[in-house]
């Protein structure tokens, strides 16, 4: 009895240390070459921000930080922690286009009063229950890359939901549900 009540023990153990870094993360990590370095520019604050957050297979707390901040709402100016799956994800579509320039975000975290007010004037596809708001989403574009061609290369990862914005000139990507619009 002694023995099986260790066995349990050292398995529930080891199974909630591999919980602690994500399935998604396992799998994108296996993609990713050692490192996985992000760069941004916001295209509301003029930020600028180059970050290896992902190294030796664990995520670097304080490149998190940094990512968190340029990726805040801009009109609250408030921060919250990003989905680091999303982060891998988007590390998978820069190594799928073979690109080290700048994501231009045009929108990461939404806190909910924001999400509420572009909601409120008229802003398509802005949904009620917006991923942004859980740090799961992110708005981008890459200059000098078709809109279509990171639309396709975003869905060919299947990491989540893409939507596809061609009149504001953005990508929407997400940790959600794989879907497609």
């Amino acid at each position: 009895m002694i023995q099986r009540r260790a066995f349990l023990k050292s398995s529930l153990l080891l199974a909630s240390s591999s919980l602690s870094l994500p399935v998604f993360a396992n799998n994108a990590s296996s993609s990713l070459s050692g490192e996985c370095c992000l760069r941004f520019y916001n295209t509301h604050t003029g930020e600028k921000l180059k970050s290896t957050f992902w190294a030796e297979g664990e995520f670097i707390p304080d490149a998190l930080k940094d990512i968190n901040k340029v990726l805040r709402d801009h009109r609250s100016n408030k921060i919250a922690e990003m989905d680091p799956q999303l982060l891998l994800l988007l590390g998978q579509l820069n190594s799928k286009l073979d690109n080290a320039k700048e994501l231009h975000i045009i929108s990461g975290y939404r806190a909910p009063e924001s999400n509420a007010f572009l909601r409120s004037h008229g802003s398509g596809g802005v949904a009620k229950r917006s991923l942004h708001m859980d740090g799961k989403a992110i708005d981008i574009r890459l200059p000098g890359t078709d809109l279509r061609t990171l639309q396709k290369a975003a869905m060919s990862l299947k990491g989540g939901g893409v939507g596809y914005y061609a009149d504001s000139q953005f990508v929407h990507m997400d940790t959600g549900r794989v879907r497609y619009w």
